[in-house]
């Protein structure tokens, strides 16, 4: 159990860390709006990945009862779906654009508009199908309980990752505005951790 947990989290704070629509937009809110405007758009995405934690404990879950080999195939294609990711990244522009236009909303609306991201993002489910299930560290019993285990965990890392963003949100983007070569440094990271991850699934 404990190995799994480790690589899990290894994993998940590299996924915080990596440059995306939902940090990028943390960092935002913090830098025109205030530090608990992005503290607030946070807490909305992180709420919303208990309804995909959910979806994915027990659909996966009954797909796992029905039949031990599925594991397998979830793997096969959640492997899959990262290299796409991975390649989807490498074909990406690096620049990174941090807009200084984010509109004024109230911490209630900011929270909102960050469950809101993330359930109406399917990327998300699709995420979670291909990352959570190789961490099961017993596949085939208590599977329910396990996802839930690593949802509240992928969630209490996200936050406070997130939250350190929106704290250092100034420093940050001074720090891409002045160094744009980071782009590059990080959409490499990106391509390296899906791609990471990718074969720890494969890996027996």
């Amino acid at each position: 159990m404990w190995e799994q947990l480790i690589s899990f989290s290894f994993f998940t704070m590299l996924l915080a860390l990596s440059p995306g629509p939902d940090n990028i937009y943390v960092i935002t809110q913090s830098l025109v709006n205030g530090t608990k405007s992005g503290l607030a758009t946070t807490a909305g995405l992180i709420s919303g990945c208990i309804v995909h934690t959910t979806l994915l404990a027990f659909g996966v879950s009954a797909l796992i009862a029905a039949s031990e080999a599925a594991i397998w195939v979830i793997k096969l294609l959640g492997a899959a779906y990262l290299l796409y990711l991975a390649w989807k990244v490498f074909r990406s522009d690096v620049e990174i654009h941090l807009s200084g236009n984010a509109p004024k909303k109230s911490y209630i609306g900011l929270y909102r508009t960050g469950v809101i991201m993330n359930l109406i993002n399917p990327k998300v489910l699709l995420f979670f199908l291909a990352f959570f299930p190789s961490f099961l560290w017993e596949p085939t019993e208590g599977t329910v309980l396990q996802f839930y285990i690593l949802g509240g965990w992928f969630m209490l890392i996200s936050f406070l990752i997130f939250s350190s963003l929106a704290l250092l949100a100034g420093t940050i983007s001074n720090y891409m505005m002045h160094h744009r070569q980071i782009g590059k440094v990080l959409k490499w990271a990106q391509i390296l951790v899906f791609a990471g991850i990718a074969i720890y699934i494969l890996v027996p």
